[in-house]
């Protein structure tokens, strides 16, 4: 084989590797070819647009403002804890969003846990939500209000937590702990994570190739459990699905954007967090199931221990969709973070 036929070959493999590496772009919400705006948006500091809905009591006479996280996959469409009478009752506002990349909120290729702190910070502002709110996350969403807990306290009433995802990397995990959690995962979703925390450049190509399985997650293949299947079912035969319009503009954007911030080198590890409210004004709750799939028990009971403030709350034979579930845990979740806190204090 002469040496210009090898620069042919070359300059072509260099080629095929760039394009299998490099994510198209994400299809834009009202651009030319990309989906259709149909919700309210509010622009944010950087020229970038936020999605967002409203559910529950109006937000003009409502007692309680509440700002909703949602998790991996999912969108401002999942507002499911909203679902009780219990908001009528005790007057409670929600307002939830799709984080950047989802849905119809613009992507941002610089995402950090920081900058969605901010964002969720100029909603509340743009809304008019008051000085304070509460905040709830599930899953995903979970990371983001530990975020909010770090960088925006002073606009917090309280938080809640369901079910959050955790790092396996923060530094404050004993790394005996760290490893044993981590091995419980699929061995897909062990190779997936280590790429996305020391190679996020290949996170798009690792989880778009055929050669071999990427994360069960961003697959939709994940580890549910018999509680999970059960809620999946009964979601299933309601007829509504929004998981298309999740990833409208693309995955790469969000479920992979979500991989690389969730489980990068960034600034965060709740454990070095001190206490928001320090004279008692607010409070800080974790719910998690005994039987999580996703994310293990084991690492949030590590969490509780370490920030006493935190309040635990640990559900016996629940899975990672608990939030989704009876509306007895549903009014749990809004009581203890609406209600008890005030009688206690």
């Amino acid at each position: 084989m002469s040496w210009k036929m090898r620069v042919v070959l070359l300059i072509g493999f260099v080629a095929w590797v760039y394009r299998a590496f490099r994510p198209p772009p994400p299809r834009l919400c009202g651009t030319k070819g990309g989906p259709p705006l149909v919700g309210p948006r509010i622009q944010l500091r950087d020229g970038r647009h936020l999605s967002y809905k409203e559910h529950g009591a109006p937000k003009e006479t409502a007692k309680h403002k509440v700002v909703l996280v949602h998790g991996f996959s999912s969108s401002k469409h999942e507002a499911s804890i909203a679902a009780t009478d219990l908001v009528e009752k005790l007057g409670i506002y929600f307002v939830s969003f799709d984080r950047p990349g989802y849905g119809e909120s613009d992507p941002d290729p610089k995402r950090t846990i920081k900058s969605l702190a901010l964002d969720i910070e100029e909603l509340g502002h743009q809304l008019e939500l008051g000085a304070k709110f509460y905040i709830v996350g599930t899953s995903m969403g979970g990371q983001a209000v530990w975020g909010c807990l770090k960088y925006i306290p002073h606009r917090l009433k309280g938080a809640a937590l369901l079910a959050p995802v955790v790092n396996y990397w923060w530094p404050s995990f004993p790394p005996a702990l760290a490893t044993e959690a981590y091995n419980l995962q699929p061995v897909q979703d062990q190779w997936a994570l280590r790429v996305a925390r020391h190679a996020p450049w290949l996170v798009y190509w690792w989880n778009t190739q055929k050669w071999f399985p990427g994360s069960s997650v961003a697959a939709g293949t994940q580890n549910f459990t018999a509680p999970d299947l059960q809620i999946i079912a009964q979601m299933a035969a309601s007829g509504v699905s929004h998981k298309a319009y999740a990833t409208q503009q693309g995955v790469h954007e969000s479920y992979h954007r979500d991989m690389m911030v969730g489980f990068g080198h960034r600034d965060l590890d709740p454990m070095q967090l001190e206490d928001p409210f320090p004279h008692g004004e607010g409070s800080v709750h974790v719910w998690h199931g005994t039987d999580d799939g996703i994310v293990p028990v084991s690492l949030q009971r590590y969490i509780a221990e370490e920030l006493p403030w935190v309040r635990y709350h640990e559900l016996p034979n629940a899975g990672h969709l608990f939030s989704c579930g009876e509306t007895a845990v549903k009014d749990a979740i809004l009581s203890k973070l609406l209600v008890a806190d005030k009688m206690d204090h």
